[in-house]
């Protein structure tokens, strides 16, 4: 185990540098780039915040769909594999329910603000309740 600070503080103080600090003193290209690397570091604070507990129900739902546990890139694999090849396809029961769970996932990290993702997530909630 690391001493403090943890990777998403360091990694958060380092965004909160470029926008409130940096950003607002650069103009042109210097500000673009600033803005890309700060919103680079807004998805690493969410992928540290999100992934642990995500990969892990993304594990579990994967050893249900291929009927055996292993590591989360190689379950992945096998499933591509099964899909290509015809052995598991949207008919297979859980499939489809995975397939959007990971999905919706992968946006909650990569665009969390992205107007699809937010009606998805309403209407999931809304199913759920």
């Amino acid at each position: 185990m690391q001493d403090q600070p943890a990777a998403h503080d360091l990694v958060t103080a380092v965004r909160e540098f470029l926008e409130k600090v940096a950003m607002p003193k650069l103009e042109g290209h210097d500000a673009f780039h600033a803005r890309v690397a700060a919103n680079a570091l807004a998805i690493i604070e969410r992928e540290l915040a999100i992934a642990p507990s995500d990969n892990a129900q993304e594990s579990e739902r994967l050893e249900g769909l291929l009927g055996h546990g292993g590591m989360l890139q190689d379950l992945n694999e096998e499933l591509c594999t099964e899909i290509r090849e015809g052995r598991i396809t949207l008919d297979t029961p859980h499939l489809a329910d995975h397939l959007w769970a990971t999905t919706l996932t992968k946006l909650s990290i990569d665009q969390p603000r992205y107007a699809a993702y937010k009606r998805a997530i309403e209407q999931t909630n809304t199913l759920d309740v």
